[in-house]
């Protein structure tokens, strides 16, 4: 609540909450990998969304996490119609490329029709359109969303609309000690940028910042005393 961030949870008495552990390599880079035990979150379902959540908010995000499971599958389909009732604009972050290998890129891009804003990593996008150039990779994908930022680490980011590469922003310089949170971070501040009627240029630069800030600390979360009042 002091970051300014509301939880709205649902108690599953019958399943764990979701856990993972995540190892951070000790080169230079600090790369992240995360060992994953879904628990309770495989197990939301459209009973759990609520036409209120929408309530006064002027934008949806998803975690790509919901797509890798039938009944979350089911509640990303129920909150892409409520909010396409209400004219509320939607991003996603596909959220791990391996989970999108099992999935089916084809499937995937199925179950995001209606998507506004797609922000994938540097390997979600080449999966995705199965190219290996991230650009031409932007490119393709724009094809099936309408606004793509692909986040590509230490090389910035890419915007890309309607087929082609818009924008190549670079990335803040920055000396990693933990990648965990960044991509987080970057959609957080895009996001929130992007709202204040900045253009998707602009708002990328702030998520690079913002992403900068959080590979220089270790852990997913800001420290208590970086909160802002809500």
């Amino acid at each position: 609540v002091a970051s300014g961030v509301r939880p709205r949870l649902v108690v599953d008495p019958d399943a764990p909450t979701g856990t993972v552990v995540c190892l951070v390599d000790a080169a230079a880079a600090a790369e992240r990998t995360f060992l994953t035990d879904s628990g309770a979150s495989l197990r939301l379902a459209p009973g759990d969304w609520s036409e209120a959540l929408l309530d006064g908010v002027a934008w949806l995000h998803l975690s790509g996490y919901l797509l890798f499971s039938e009944p979350s599958r089911a509640l990303v389909s129920a909150a892409l119609a409520s909010a396409r009732a209400r004219g509320v604009p939607v991003s996603l972050d596909p959220a791990s490329a391996g989970f999108l290998a099992a999935l089916g890129v084809d499937r995937f891009l199925t179950l995001v029709e209606g998507v506004h804003v797609l922000l994938p990593s540097r390997d979600e996008t080449c999966l995705l359109t199965g190219l290996p150039d991230p650009a031409d990779a932007a490119a393709k994908l724009s094809r099936h969303v309408p606004l793509v930022v692909a986040k590509q680490g230490s090389d910035g980011a890419l915007v890309a609309r309607s087929g082609a590469v818009c924008a190549r922003v670079p990335a803040v310089p920055a000396a990693p000690r933990d990648t965990t949170g960044a991509g987080d971070a970057f959609t957080g501040a895009f996001l929130a940028t992007l709202l204040a009627s900045a253009d998707p240029e602009a708002a990328a630069a702030e998520g690079c910042r913002a992403g900068a800030t959080a590979v220089g600390r270790v852990g997913g979360r800001p420290p208590r005393s970086d909160s802002r009042g809500p």
